[in-house]
């Protein structure tokens, strides 16, 4: 069975960091279109990057263009999200999810498999 396990999520302060990490089993990410999502409470899930299977193309959404850098580590079988200068509206449930391969990837990209999702606070 196809399964996606988030970690990394936590408490932070305002301009701080942090890392996110979504590893699979059961399939070899590399050969997945990888997205990255949050919601937060009351809130729509928004898209925030994706990175493609071929080419290793990447999206962002505006509101984390320059402050979050998505990456593959295929030695460990993981999609990261590296946060920086994080802000309290970056507040949310995080989510990764797979879809199958793609040559790029964008907010309409629409994904099969989906994490459980990391909590992750902004807040001082």
């Amino acid at each position: 069975q196809l399964q996606l396990v988030e970690s990394g999520g936590g408490l932070v302060q305002p301009g701080g960091s942090l890392s996110l990490s979504c590893a699979a089993s059961g399939f070899t990410l590399e050969y997945y279109t990888i997205g990255w999502f949050r919601q937060a409470p009351g809130k729509e899930r928004e898209g925030v990057s994706c990175i493609s299977s071929s080419f290793g193309r990447t999206y962002y959404a505006d509101s984390v263009k320059g402050r979050f850098t998505i990456s593959r580590d295929n030695a460990k079988n993981t999609v990261n999200l590296q946060m920086d200068s994080l802000k309290p509206e970056d507040t949310a449930i995080y989510y990764c999810a797979a879809t199958r391969p793609t040559r790029y990837c964008s907010a309409s990209t629409e994904y099969n498999y989906w994490g459980q999702g990391t909590q992750v606070t902004v807040s001082s």
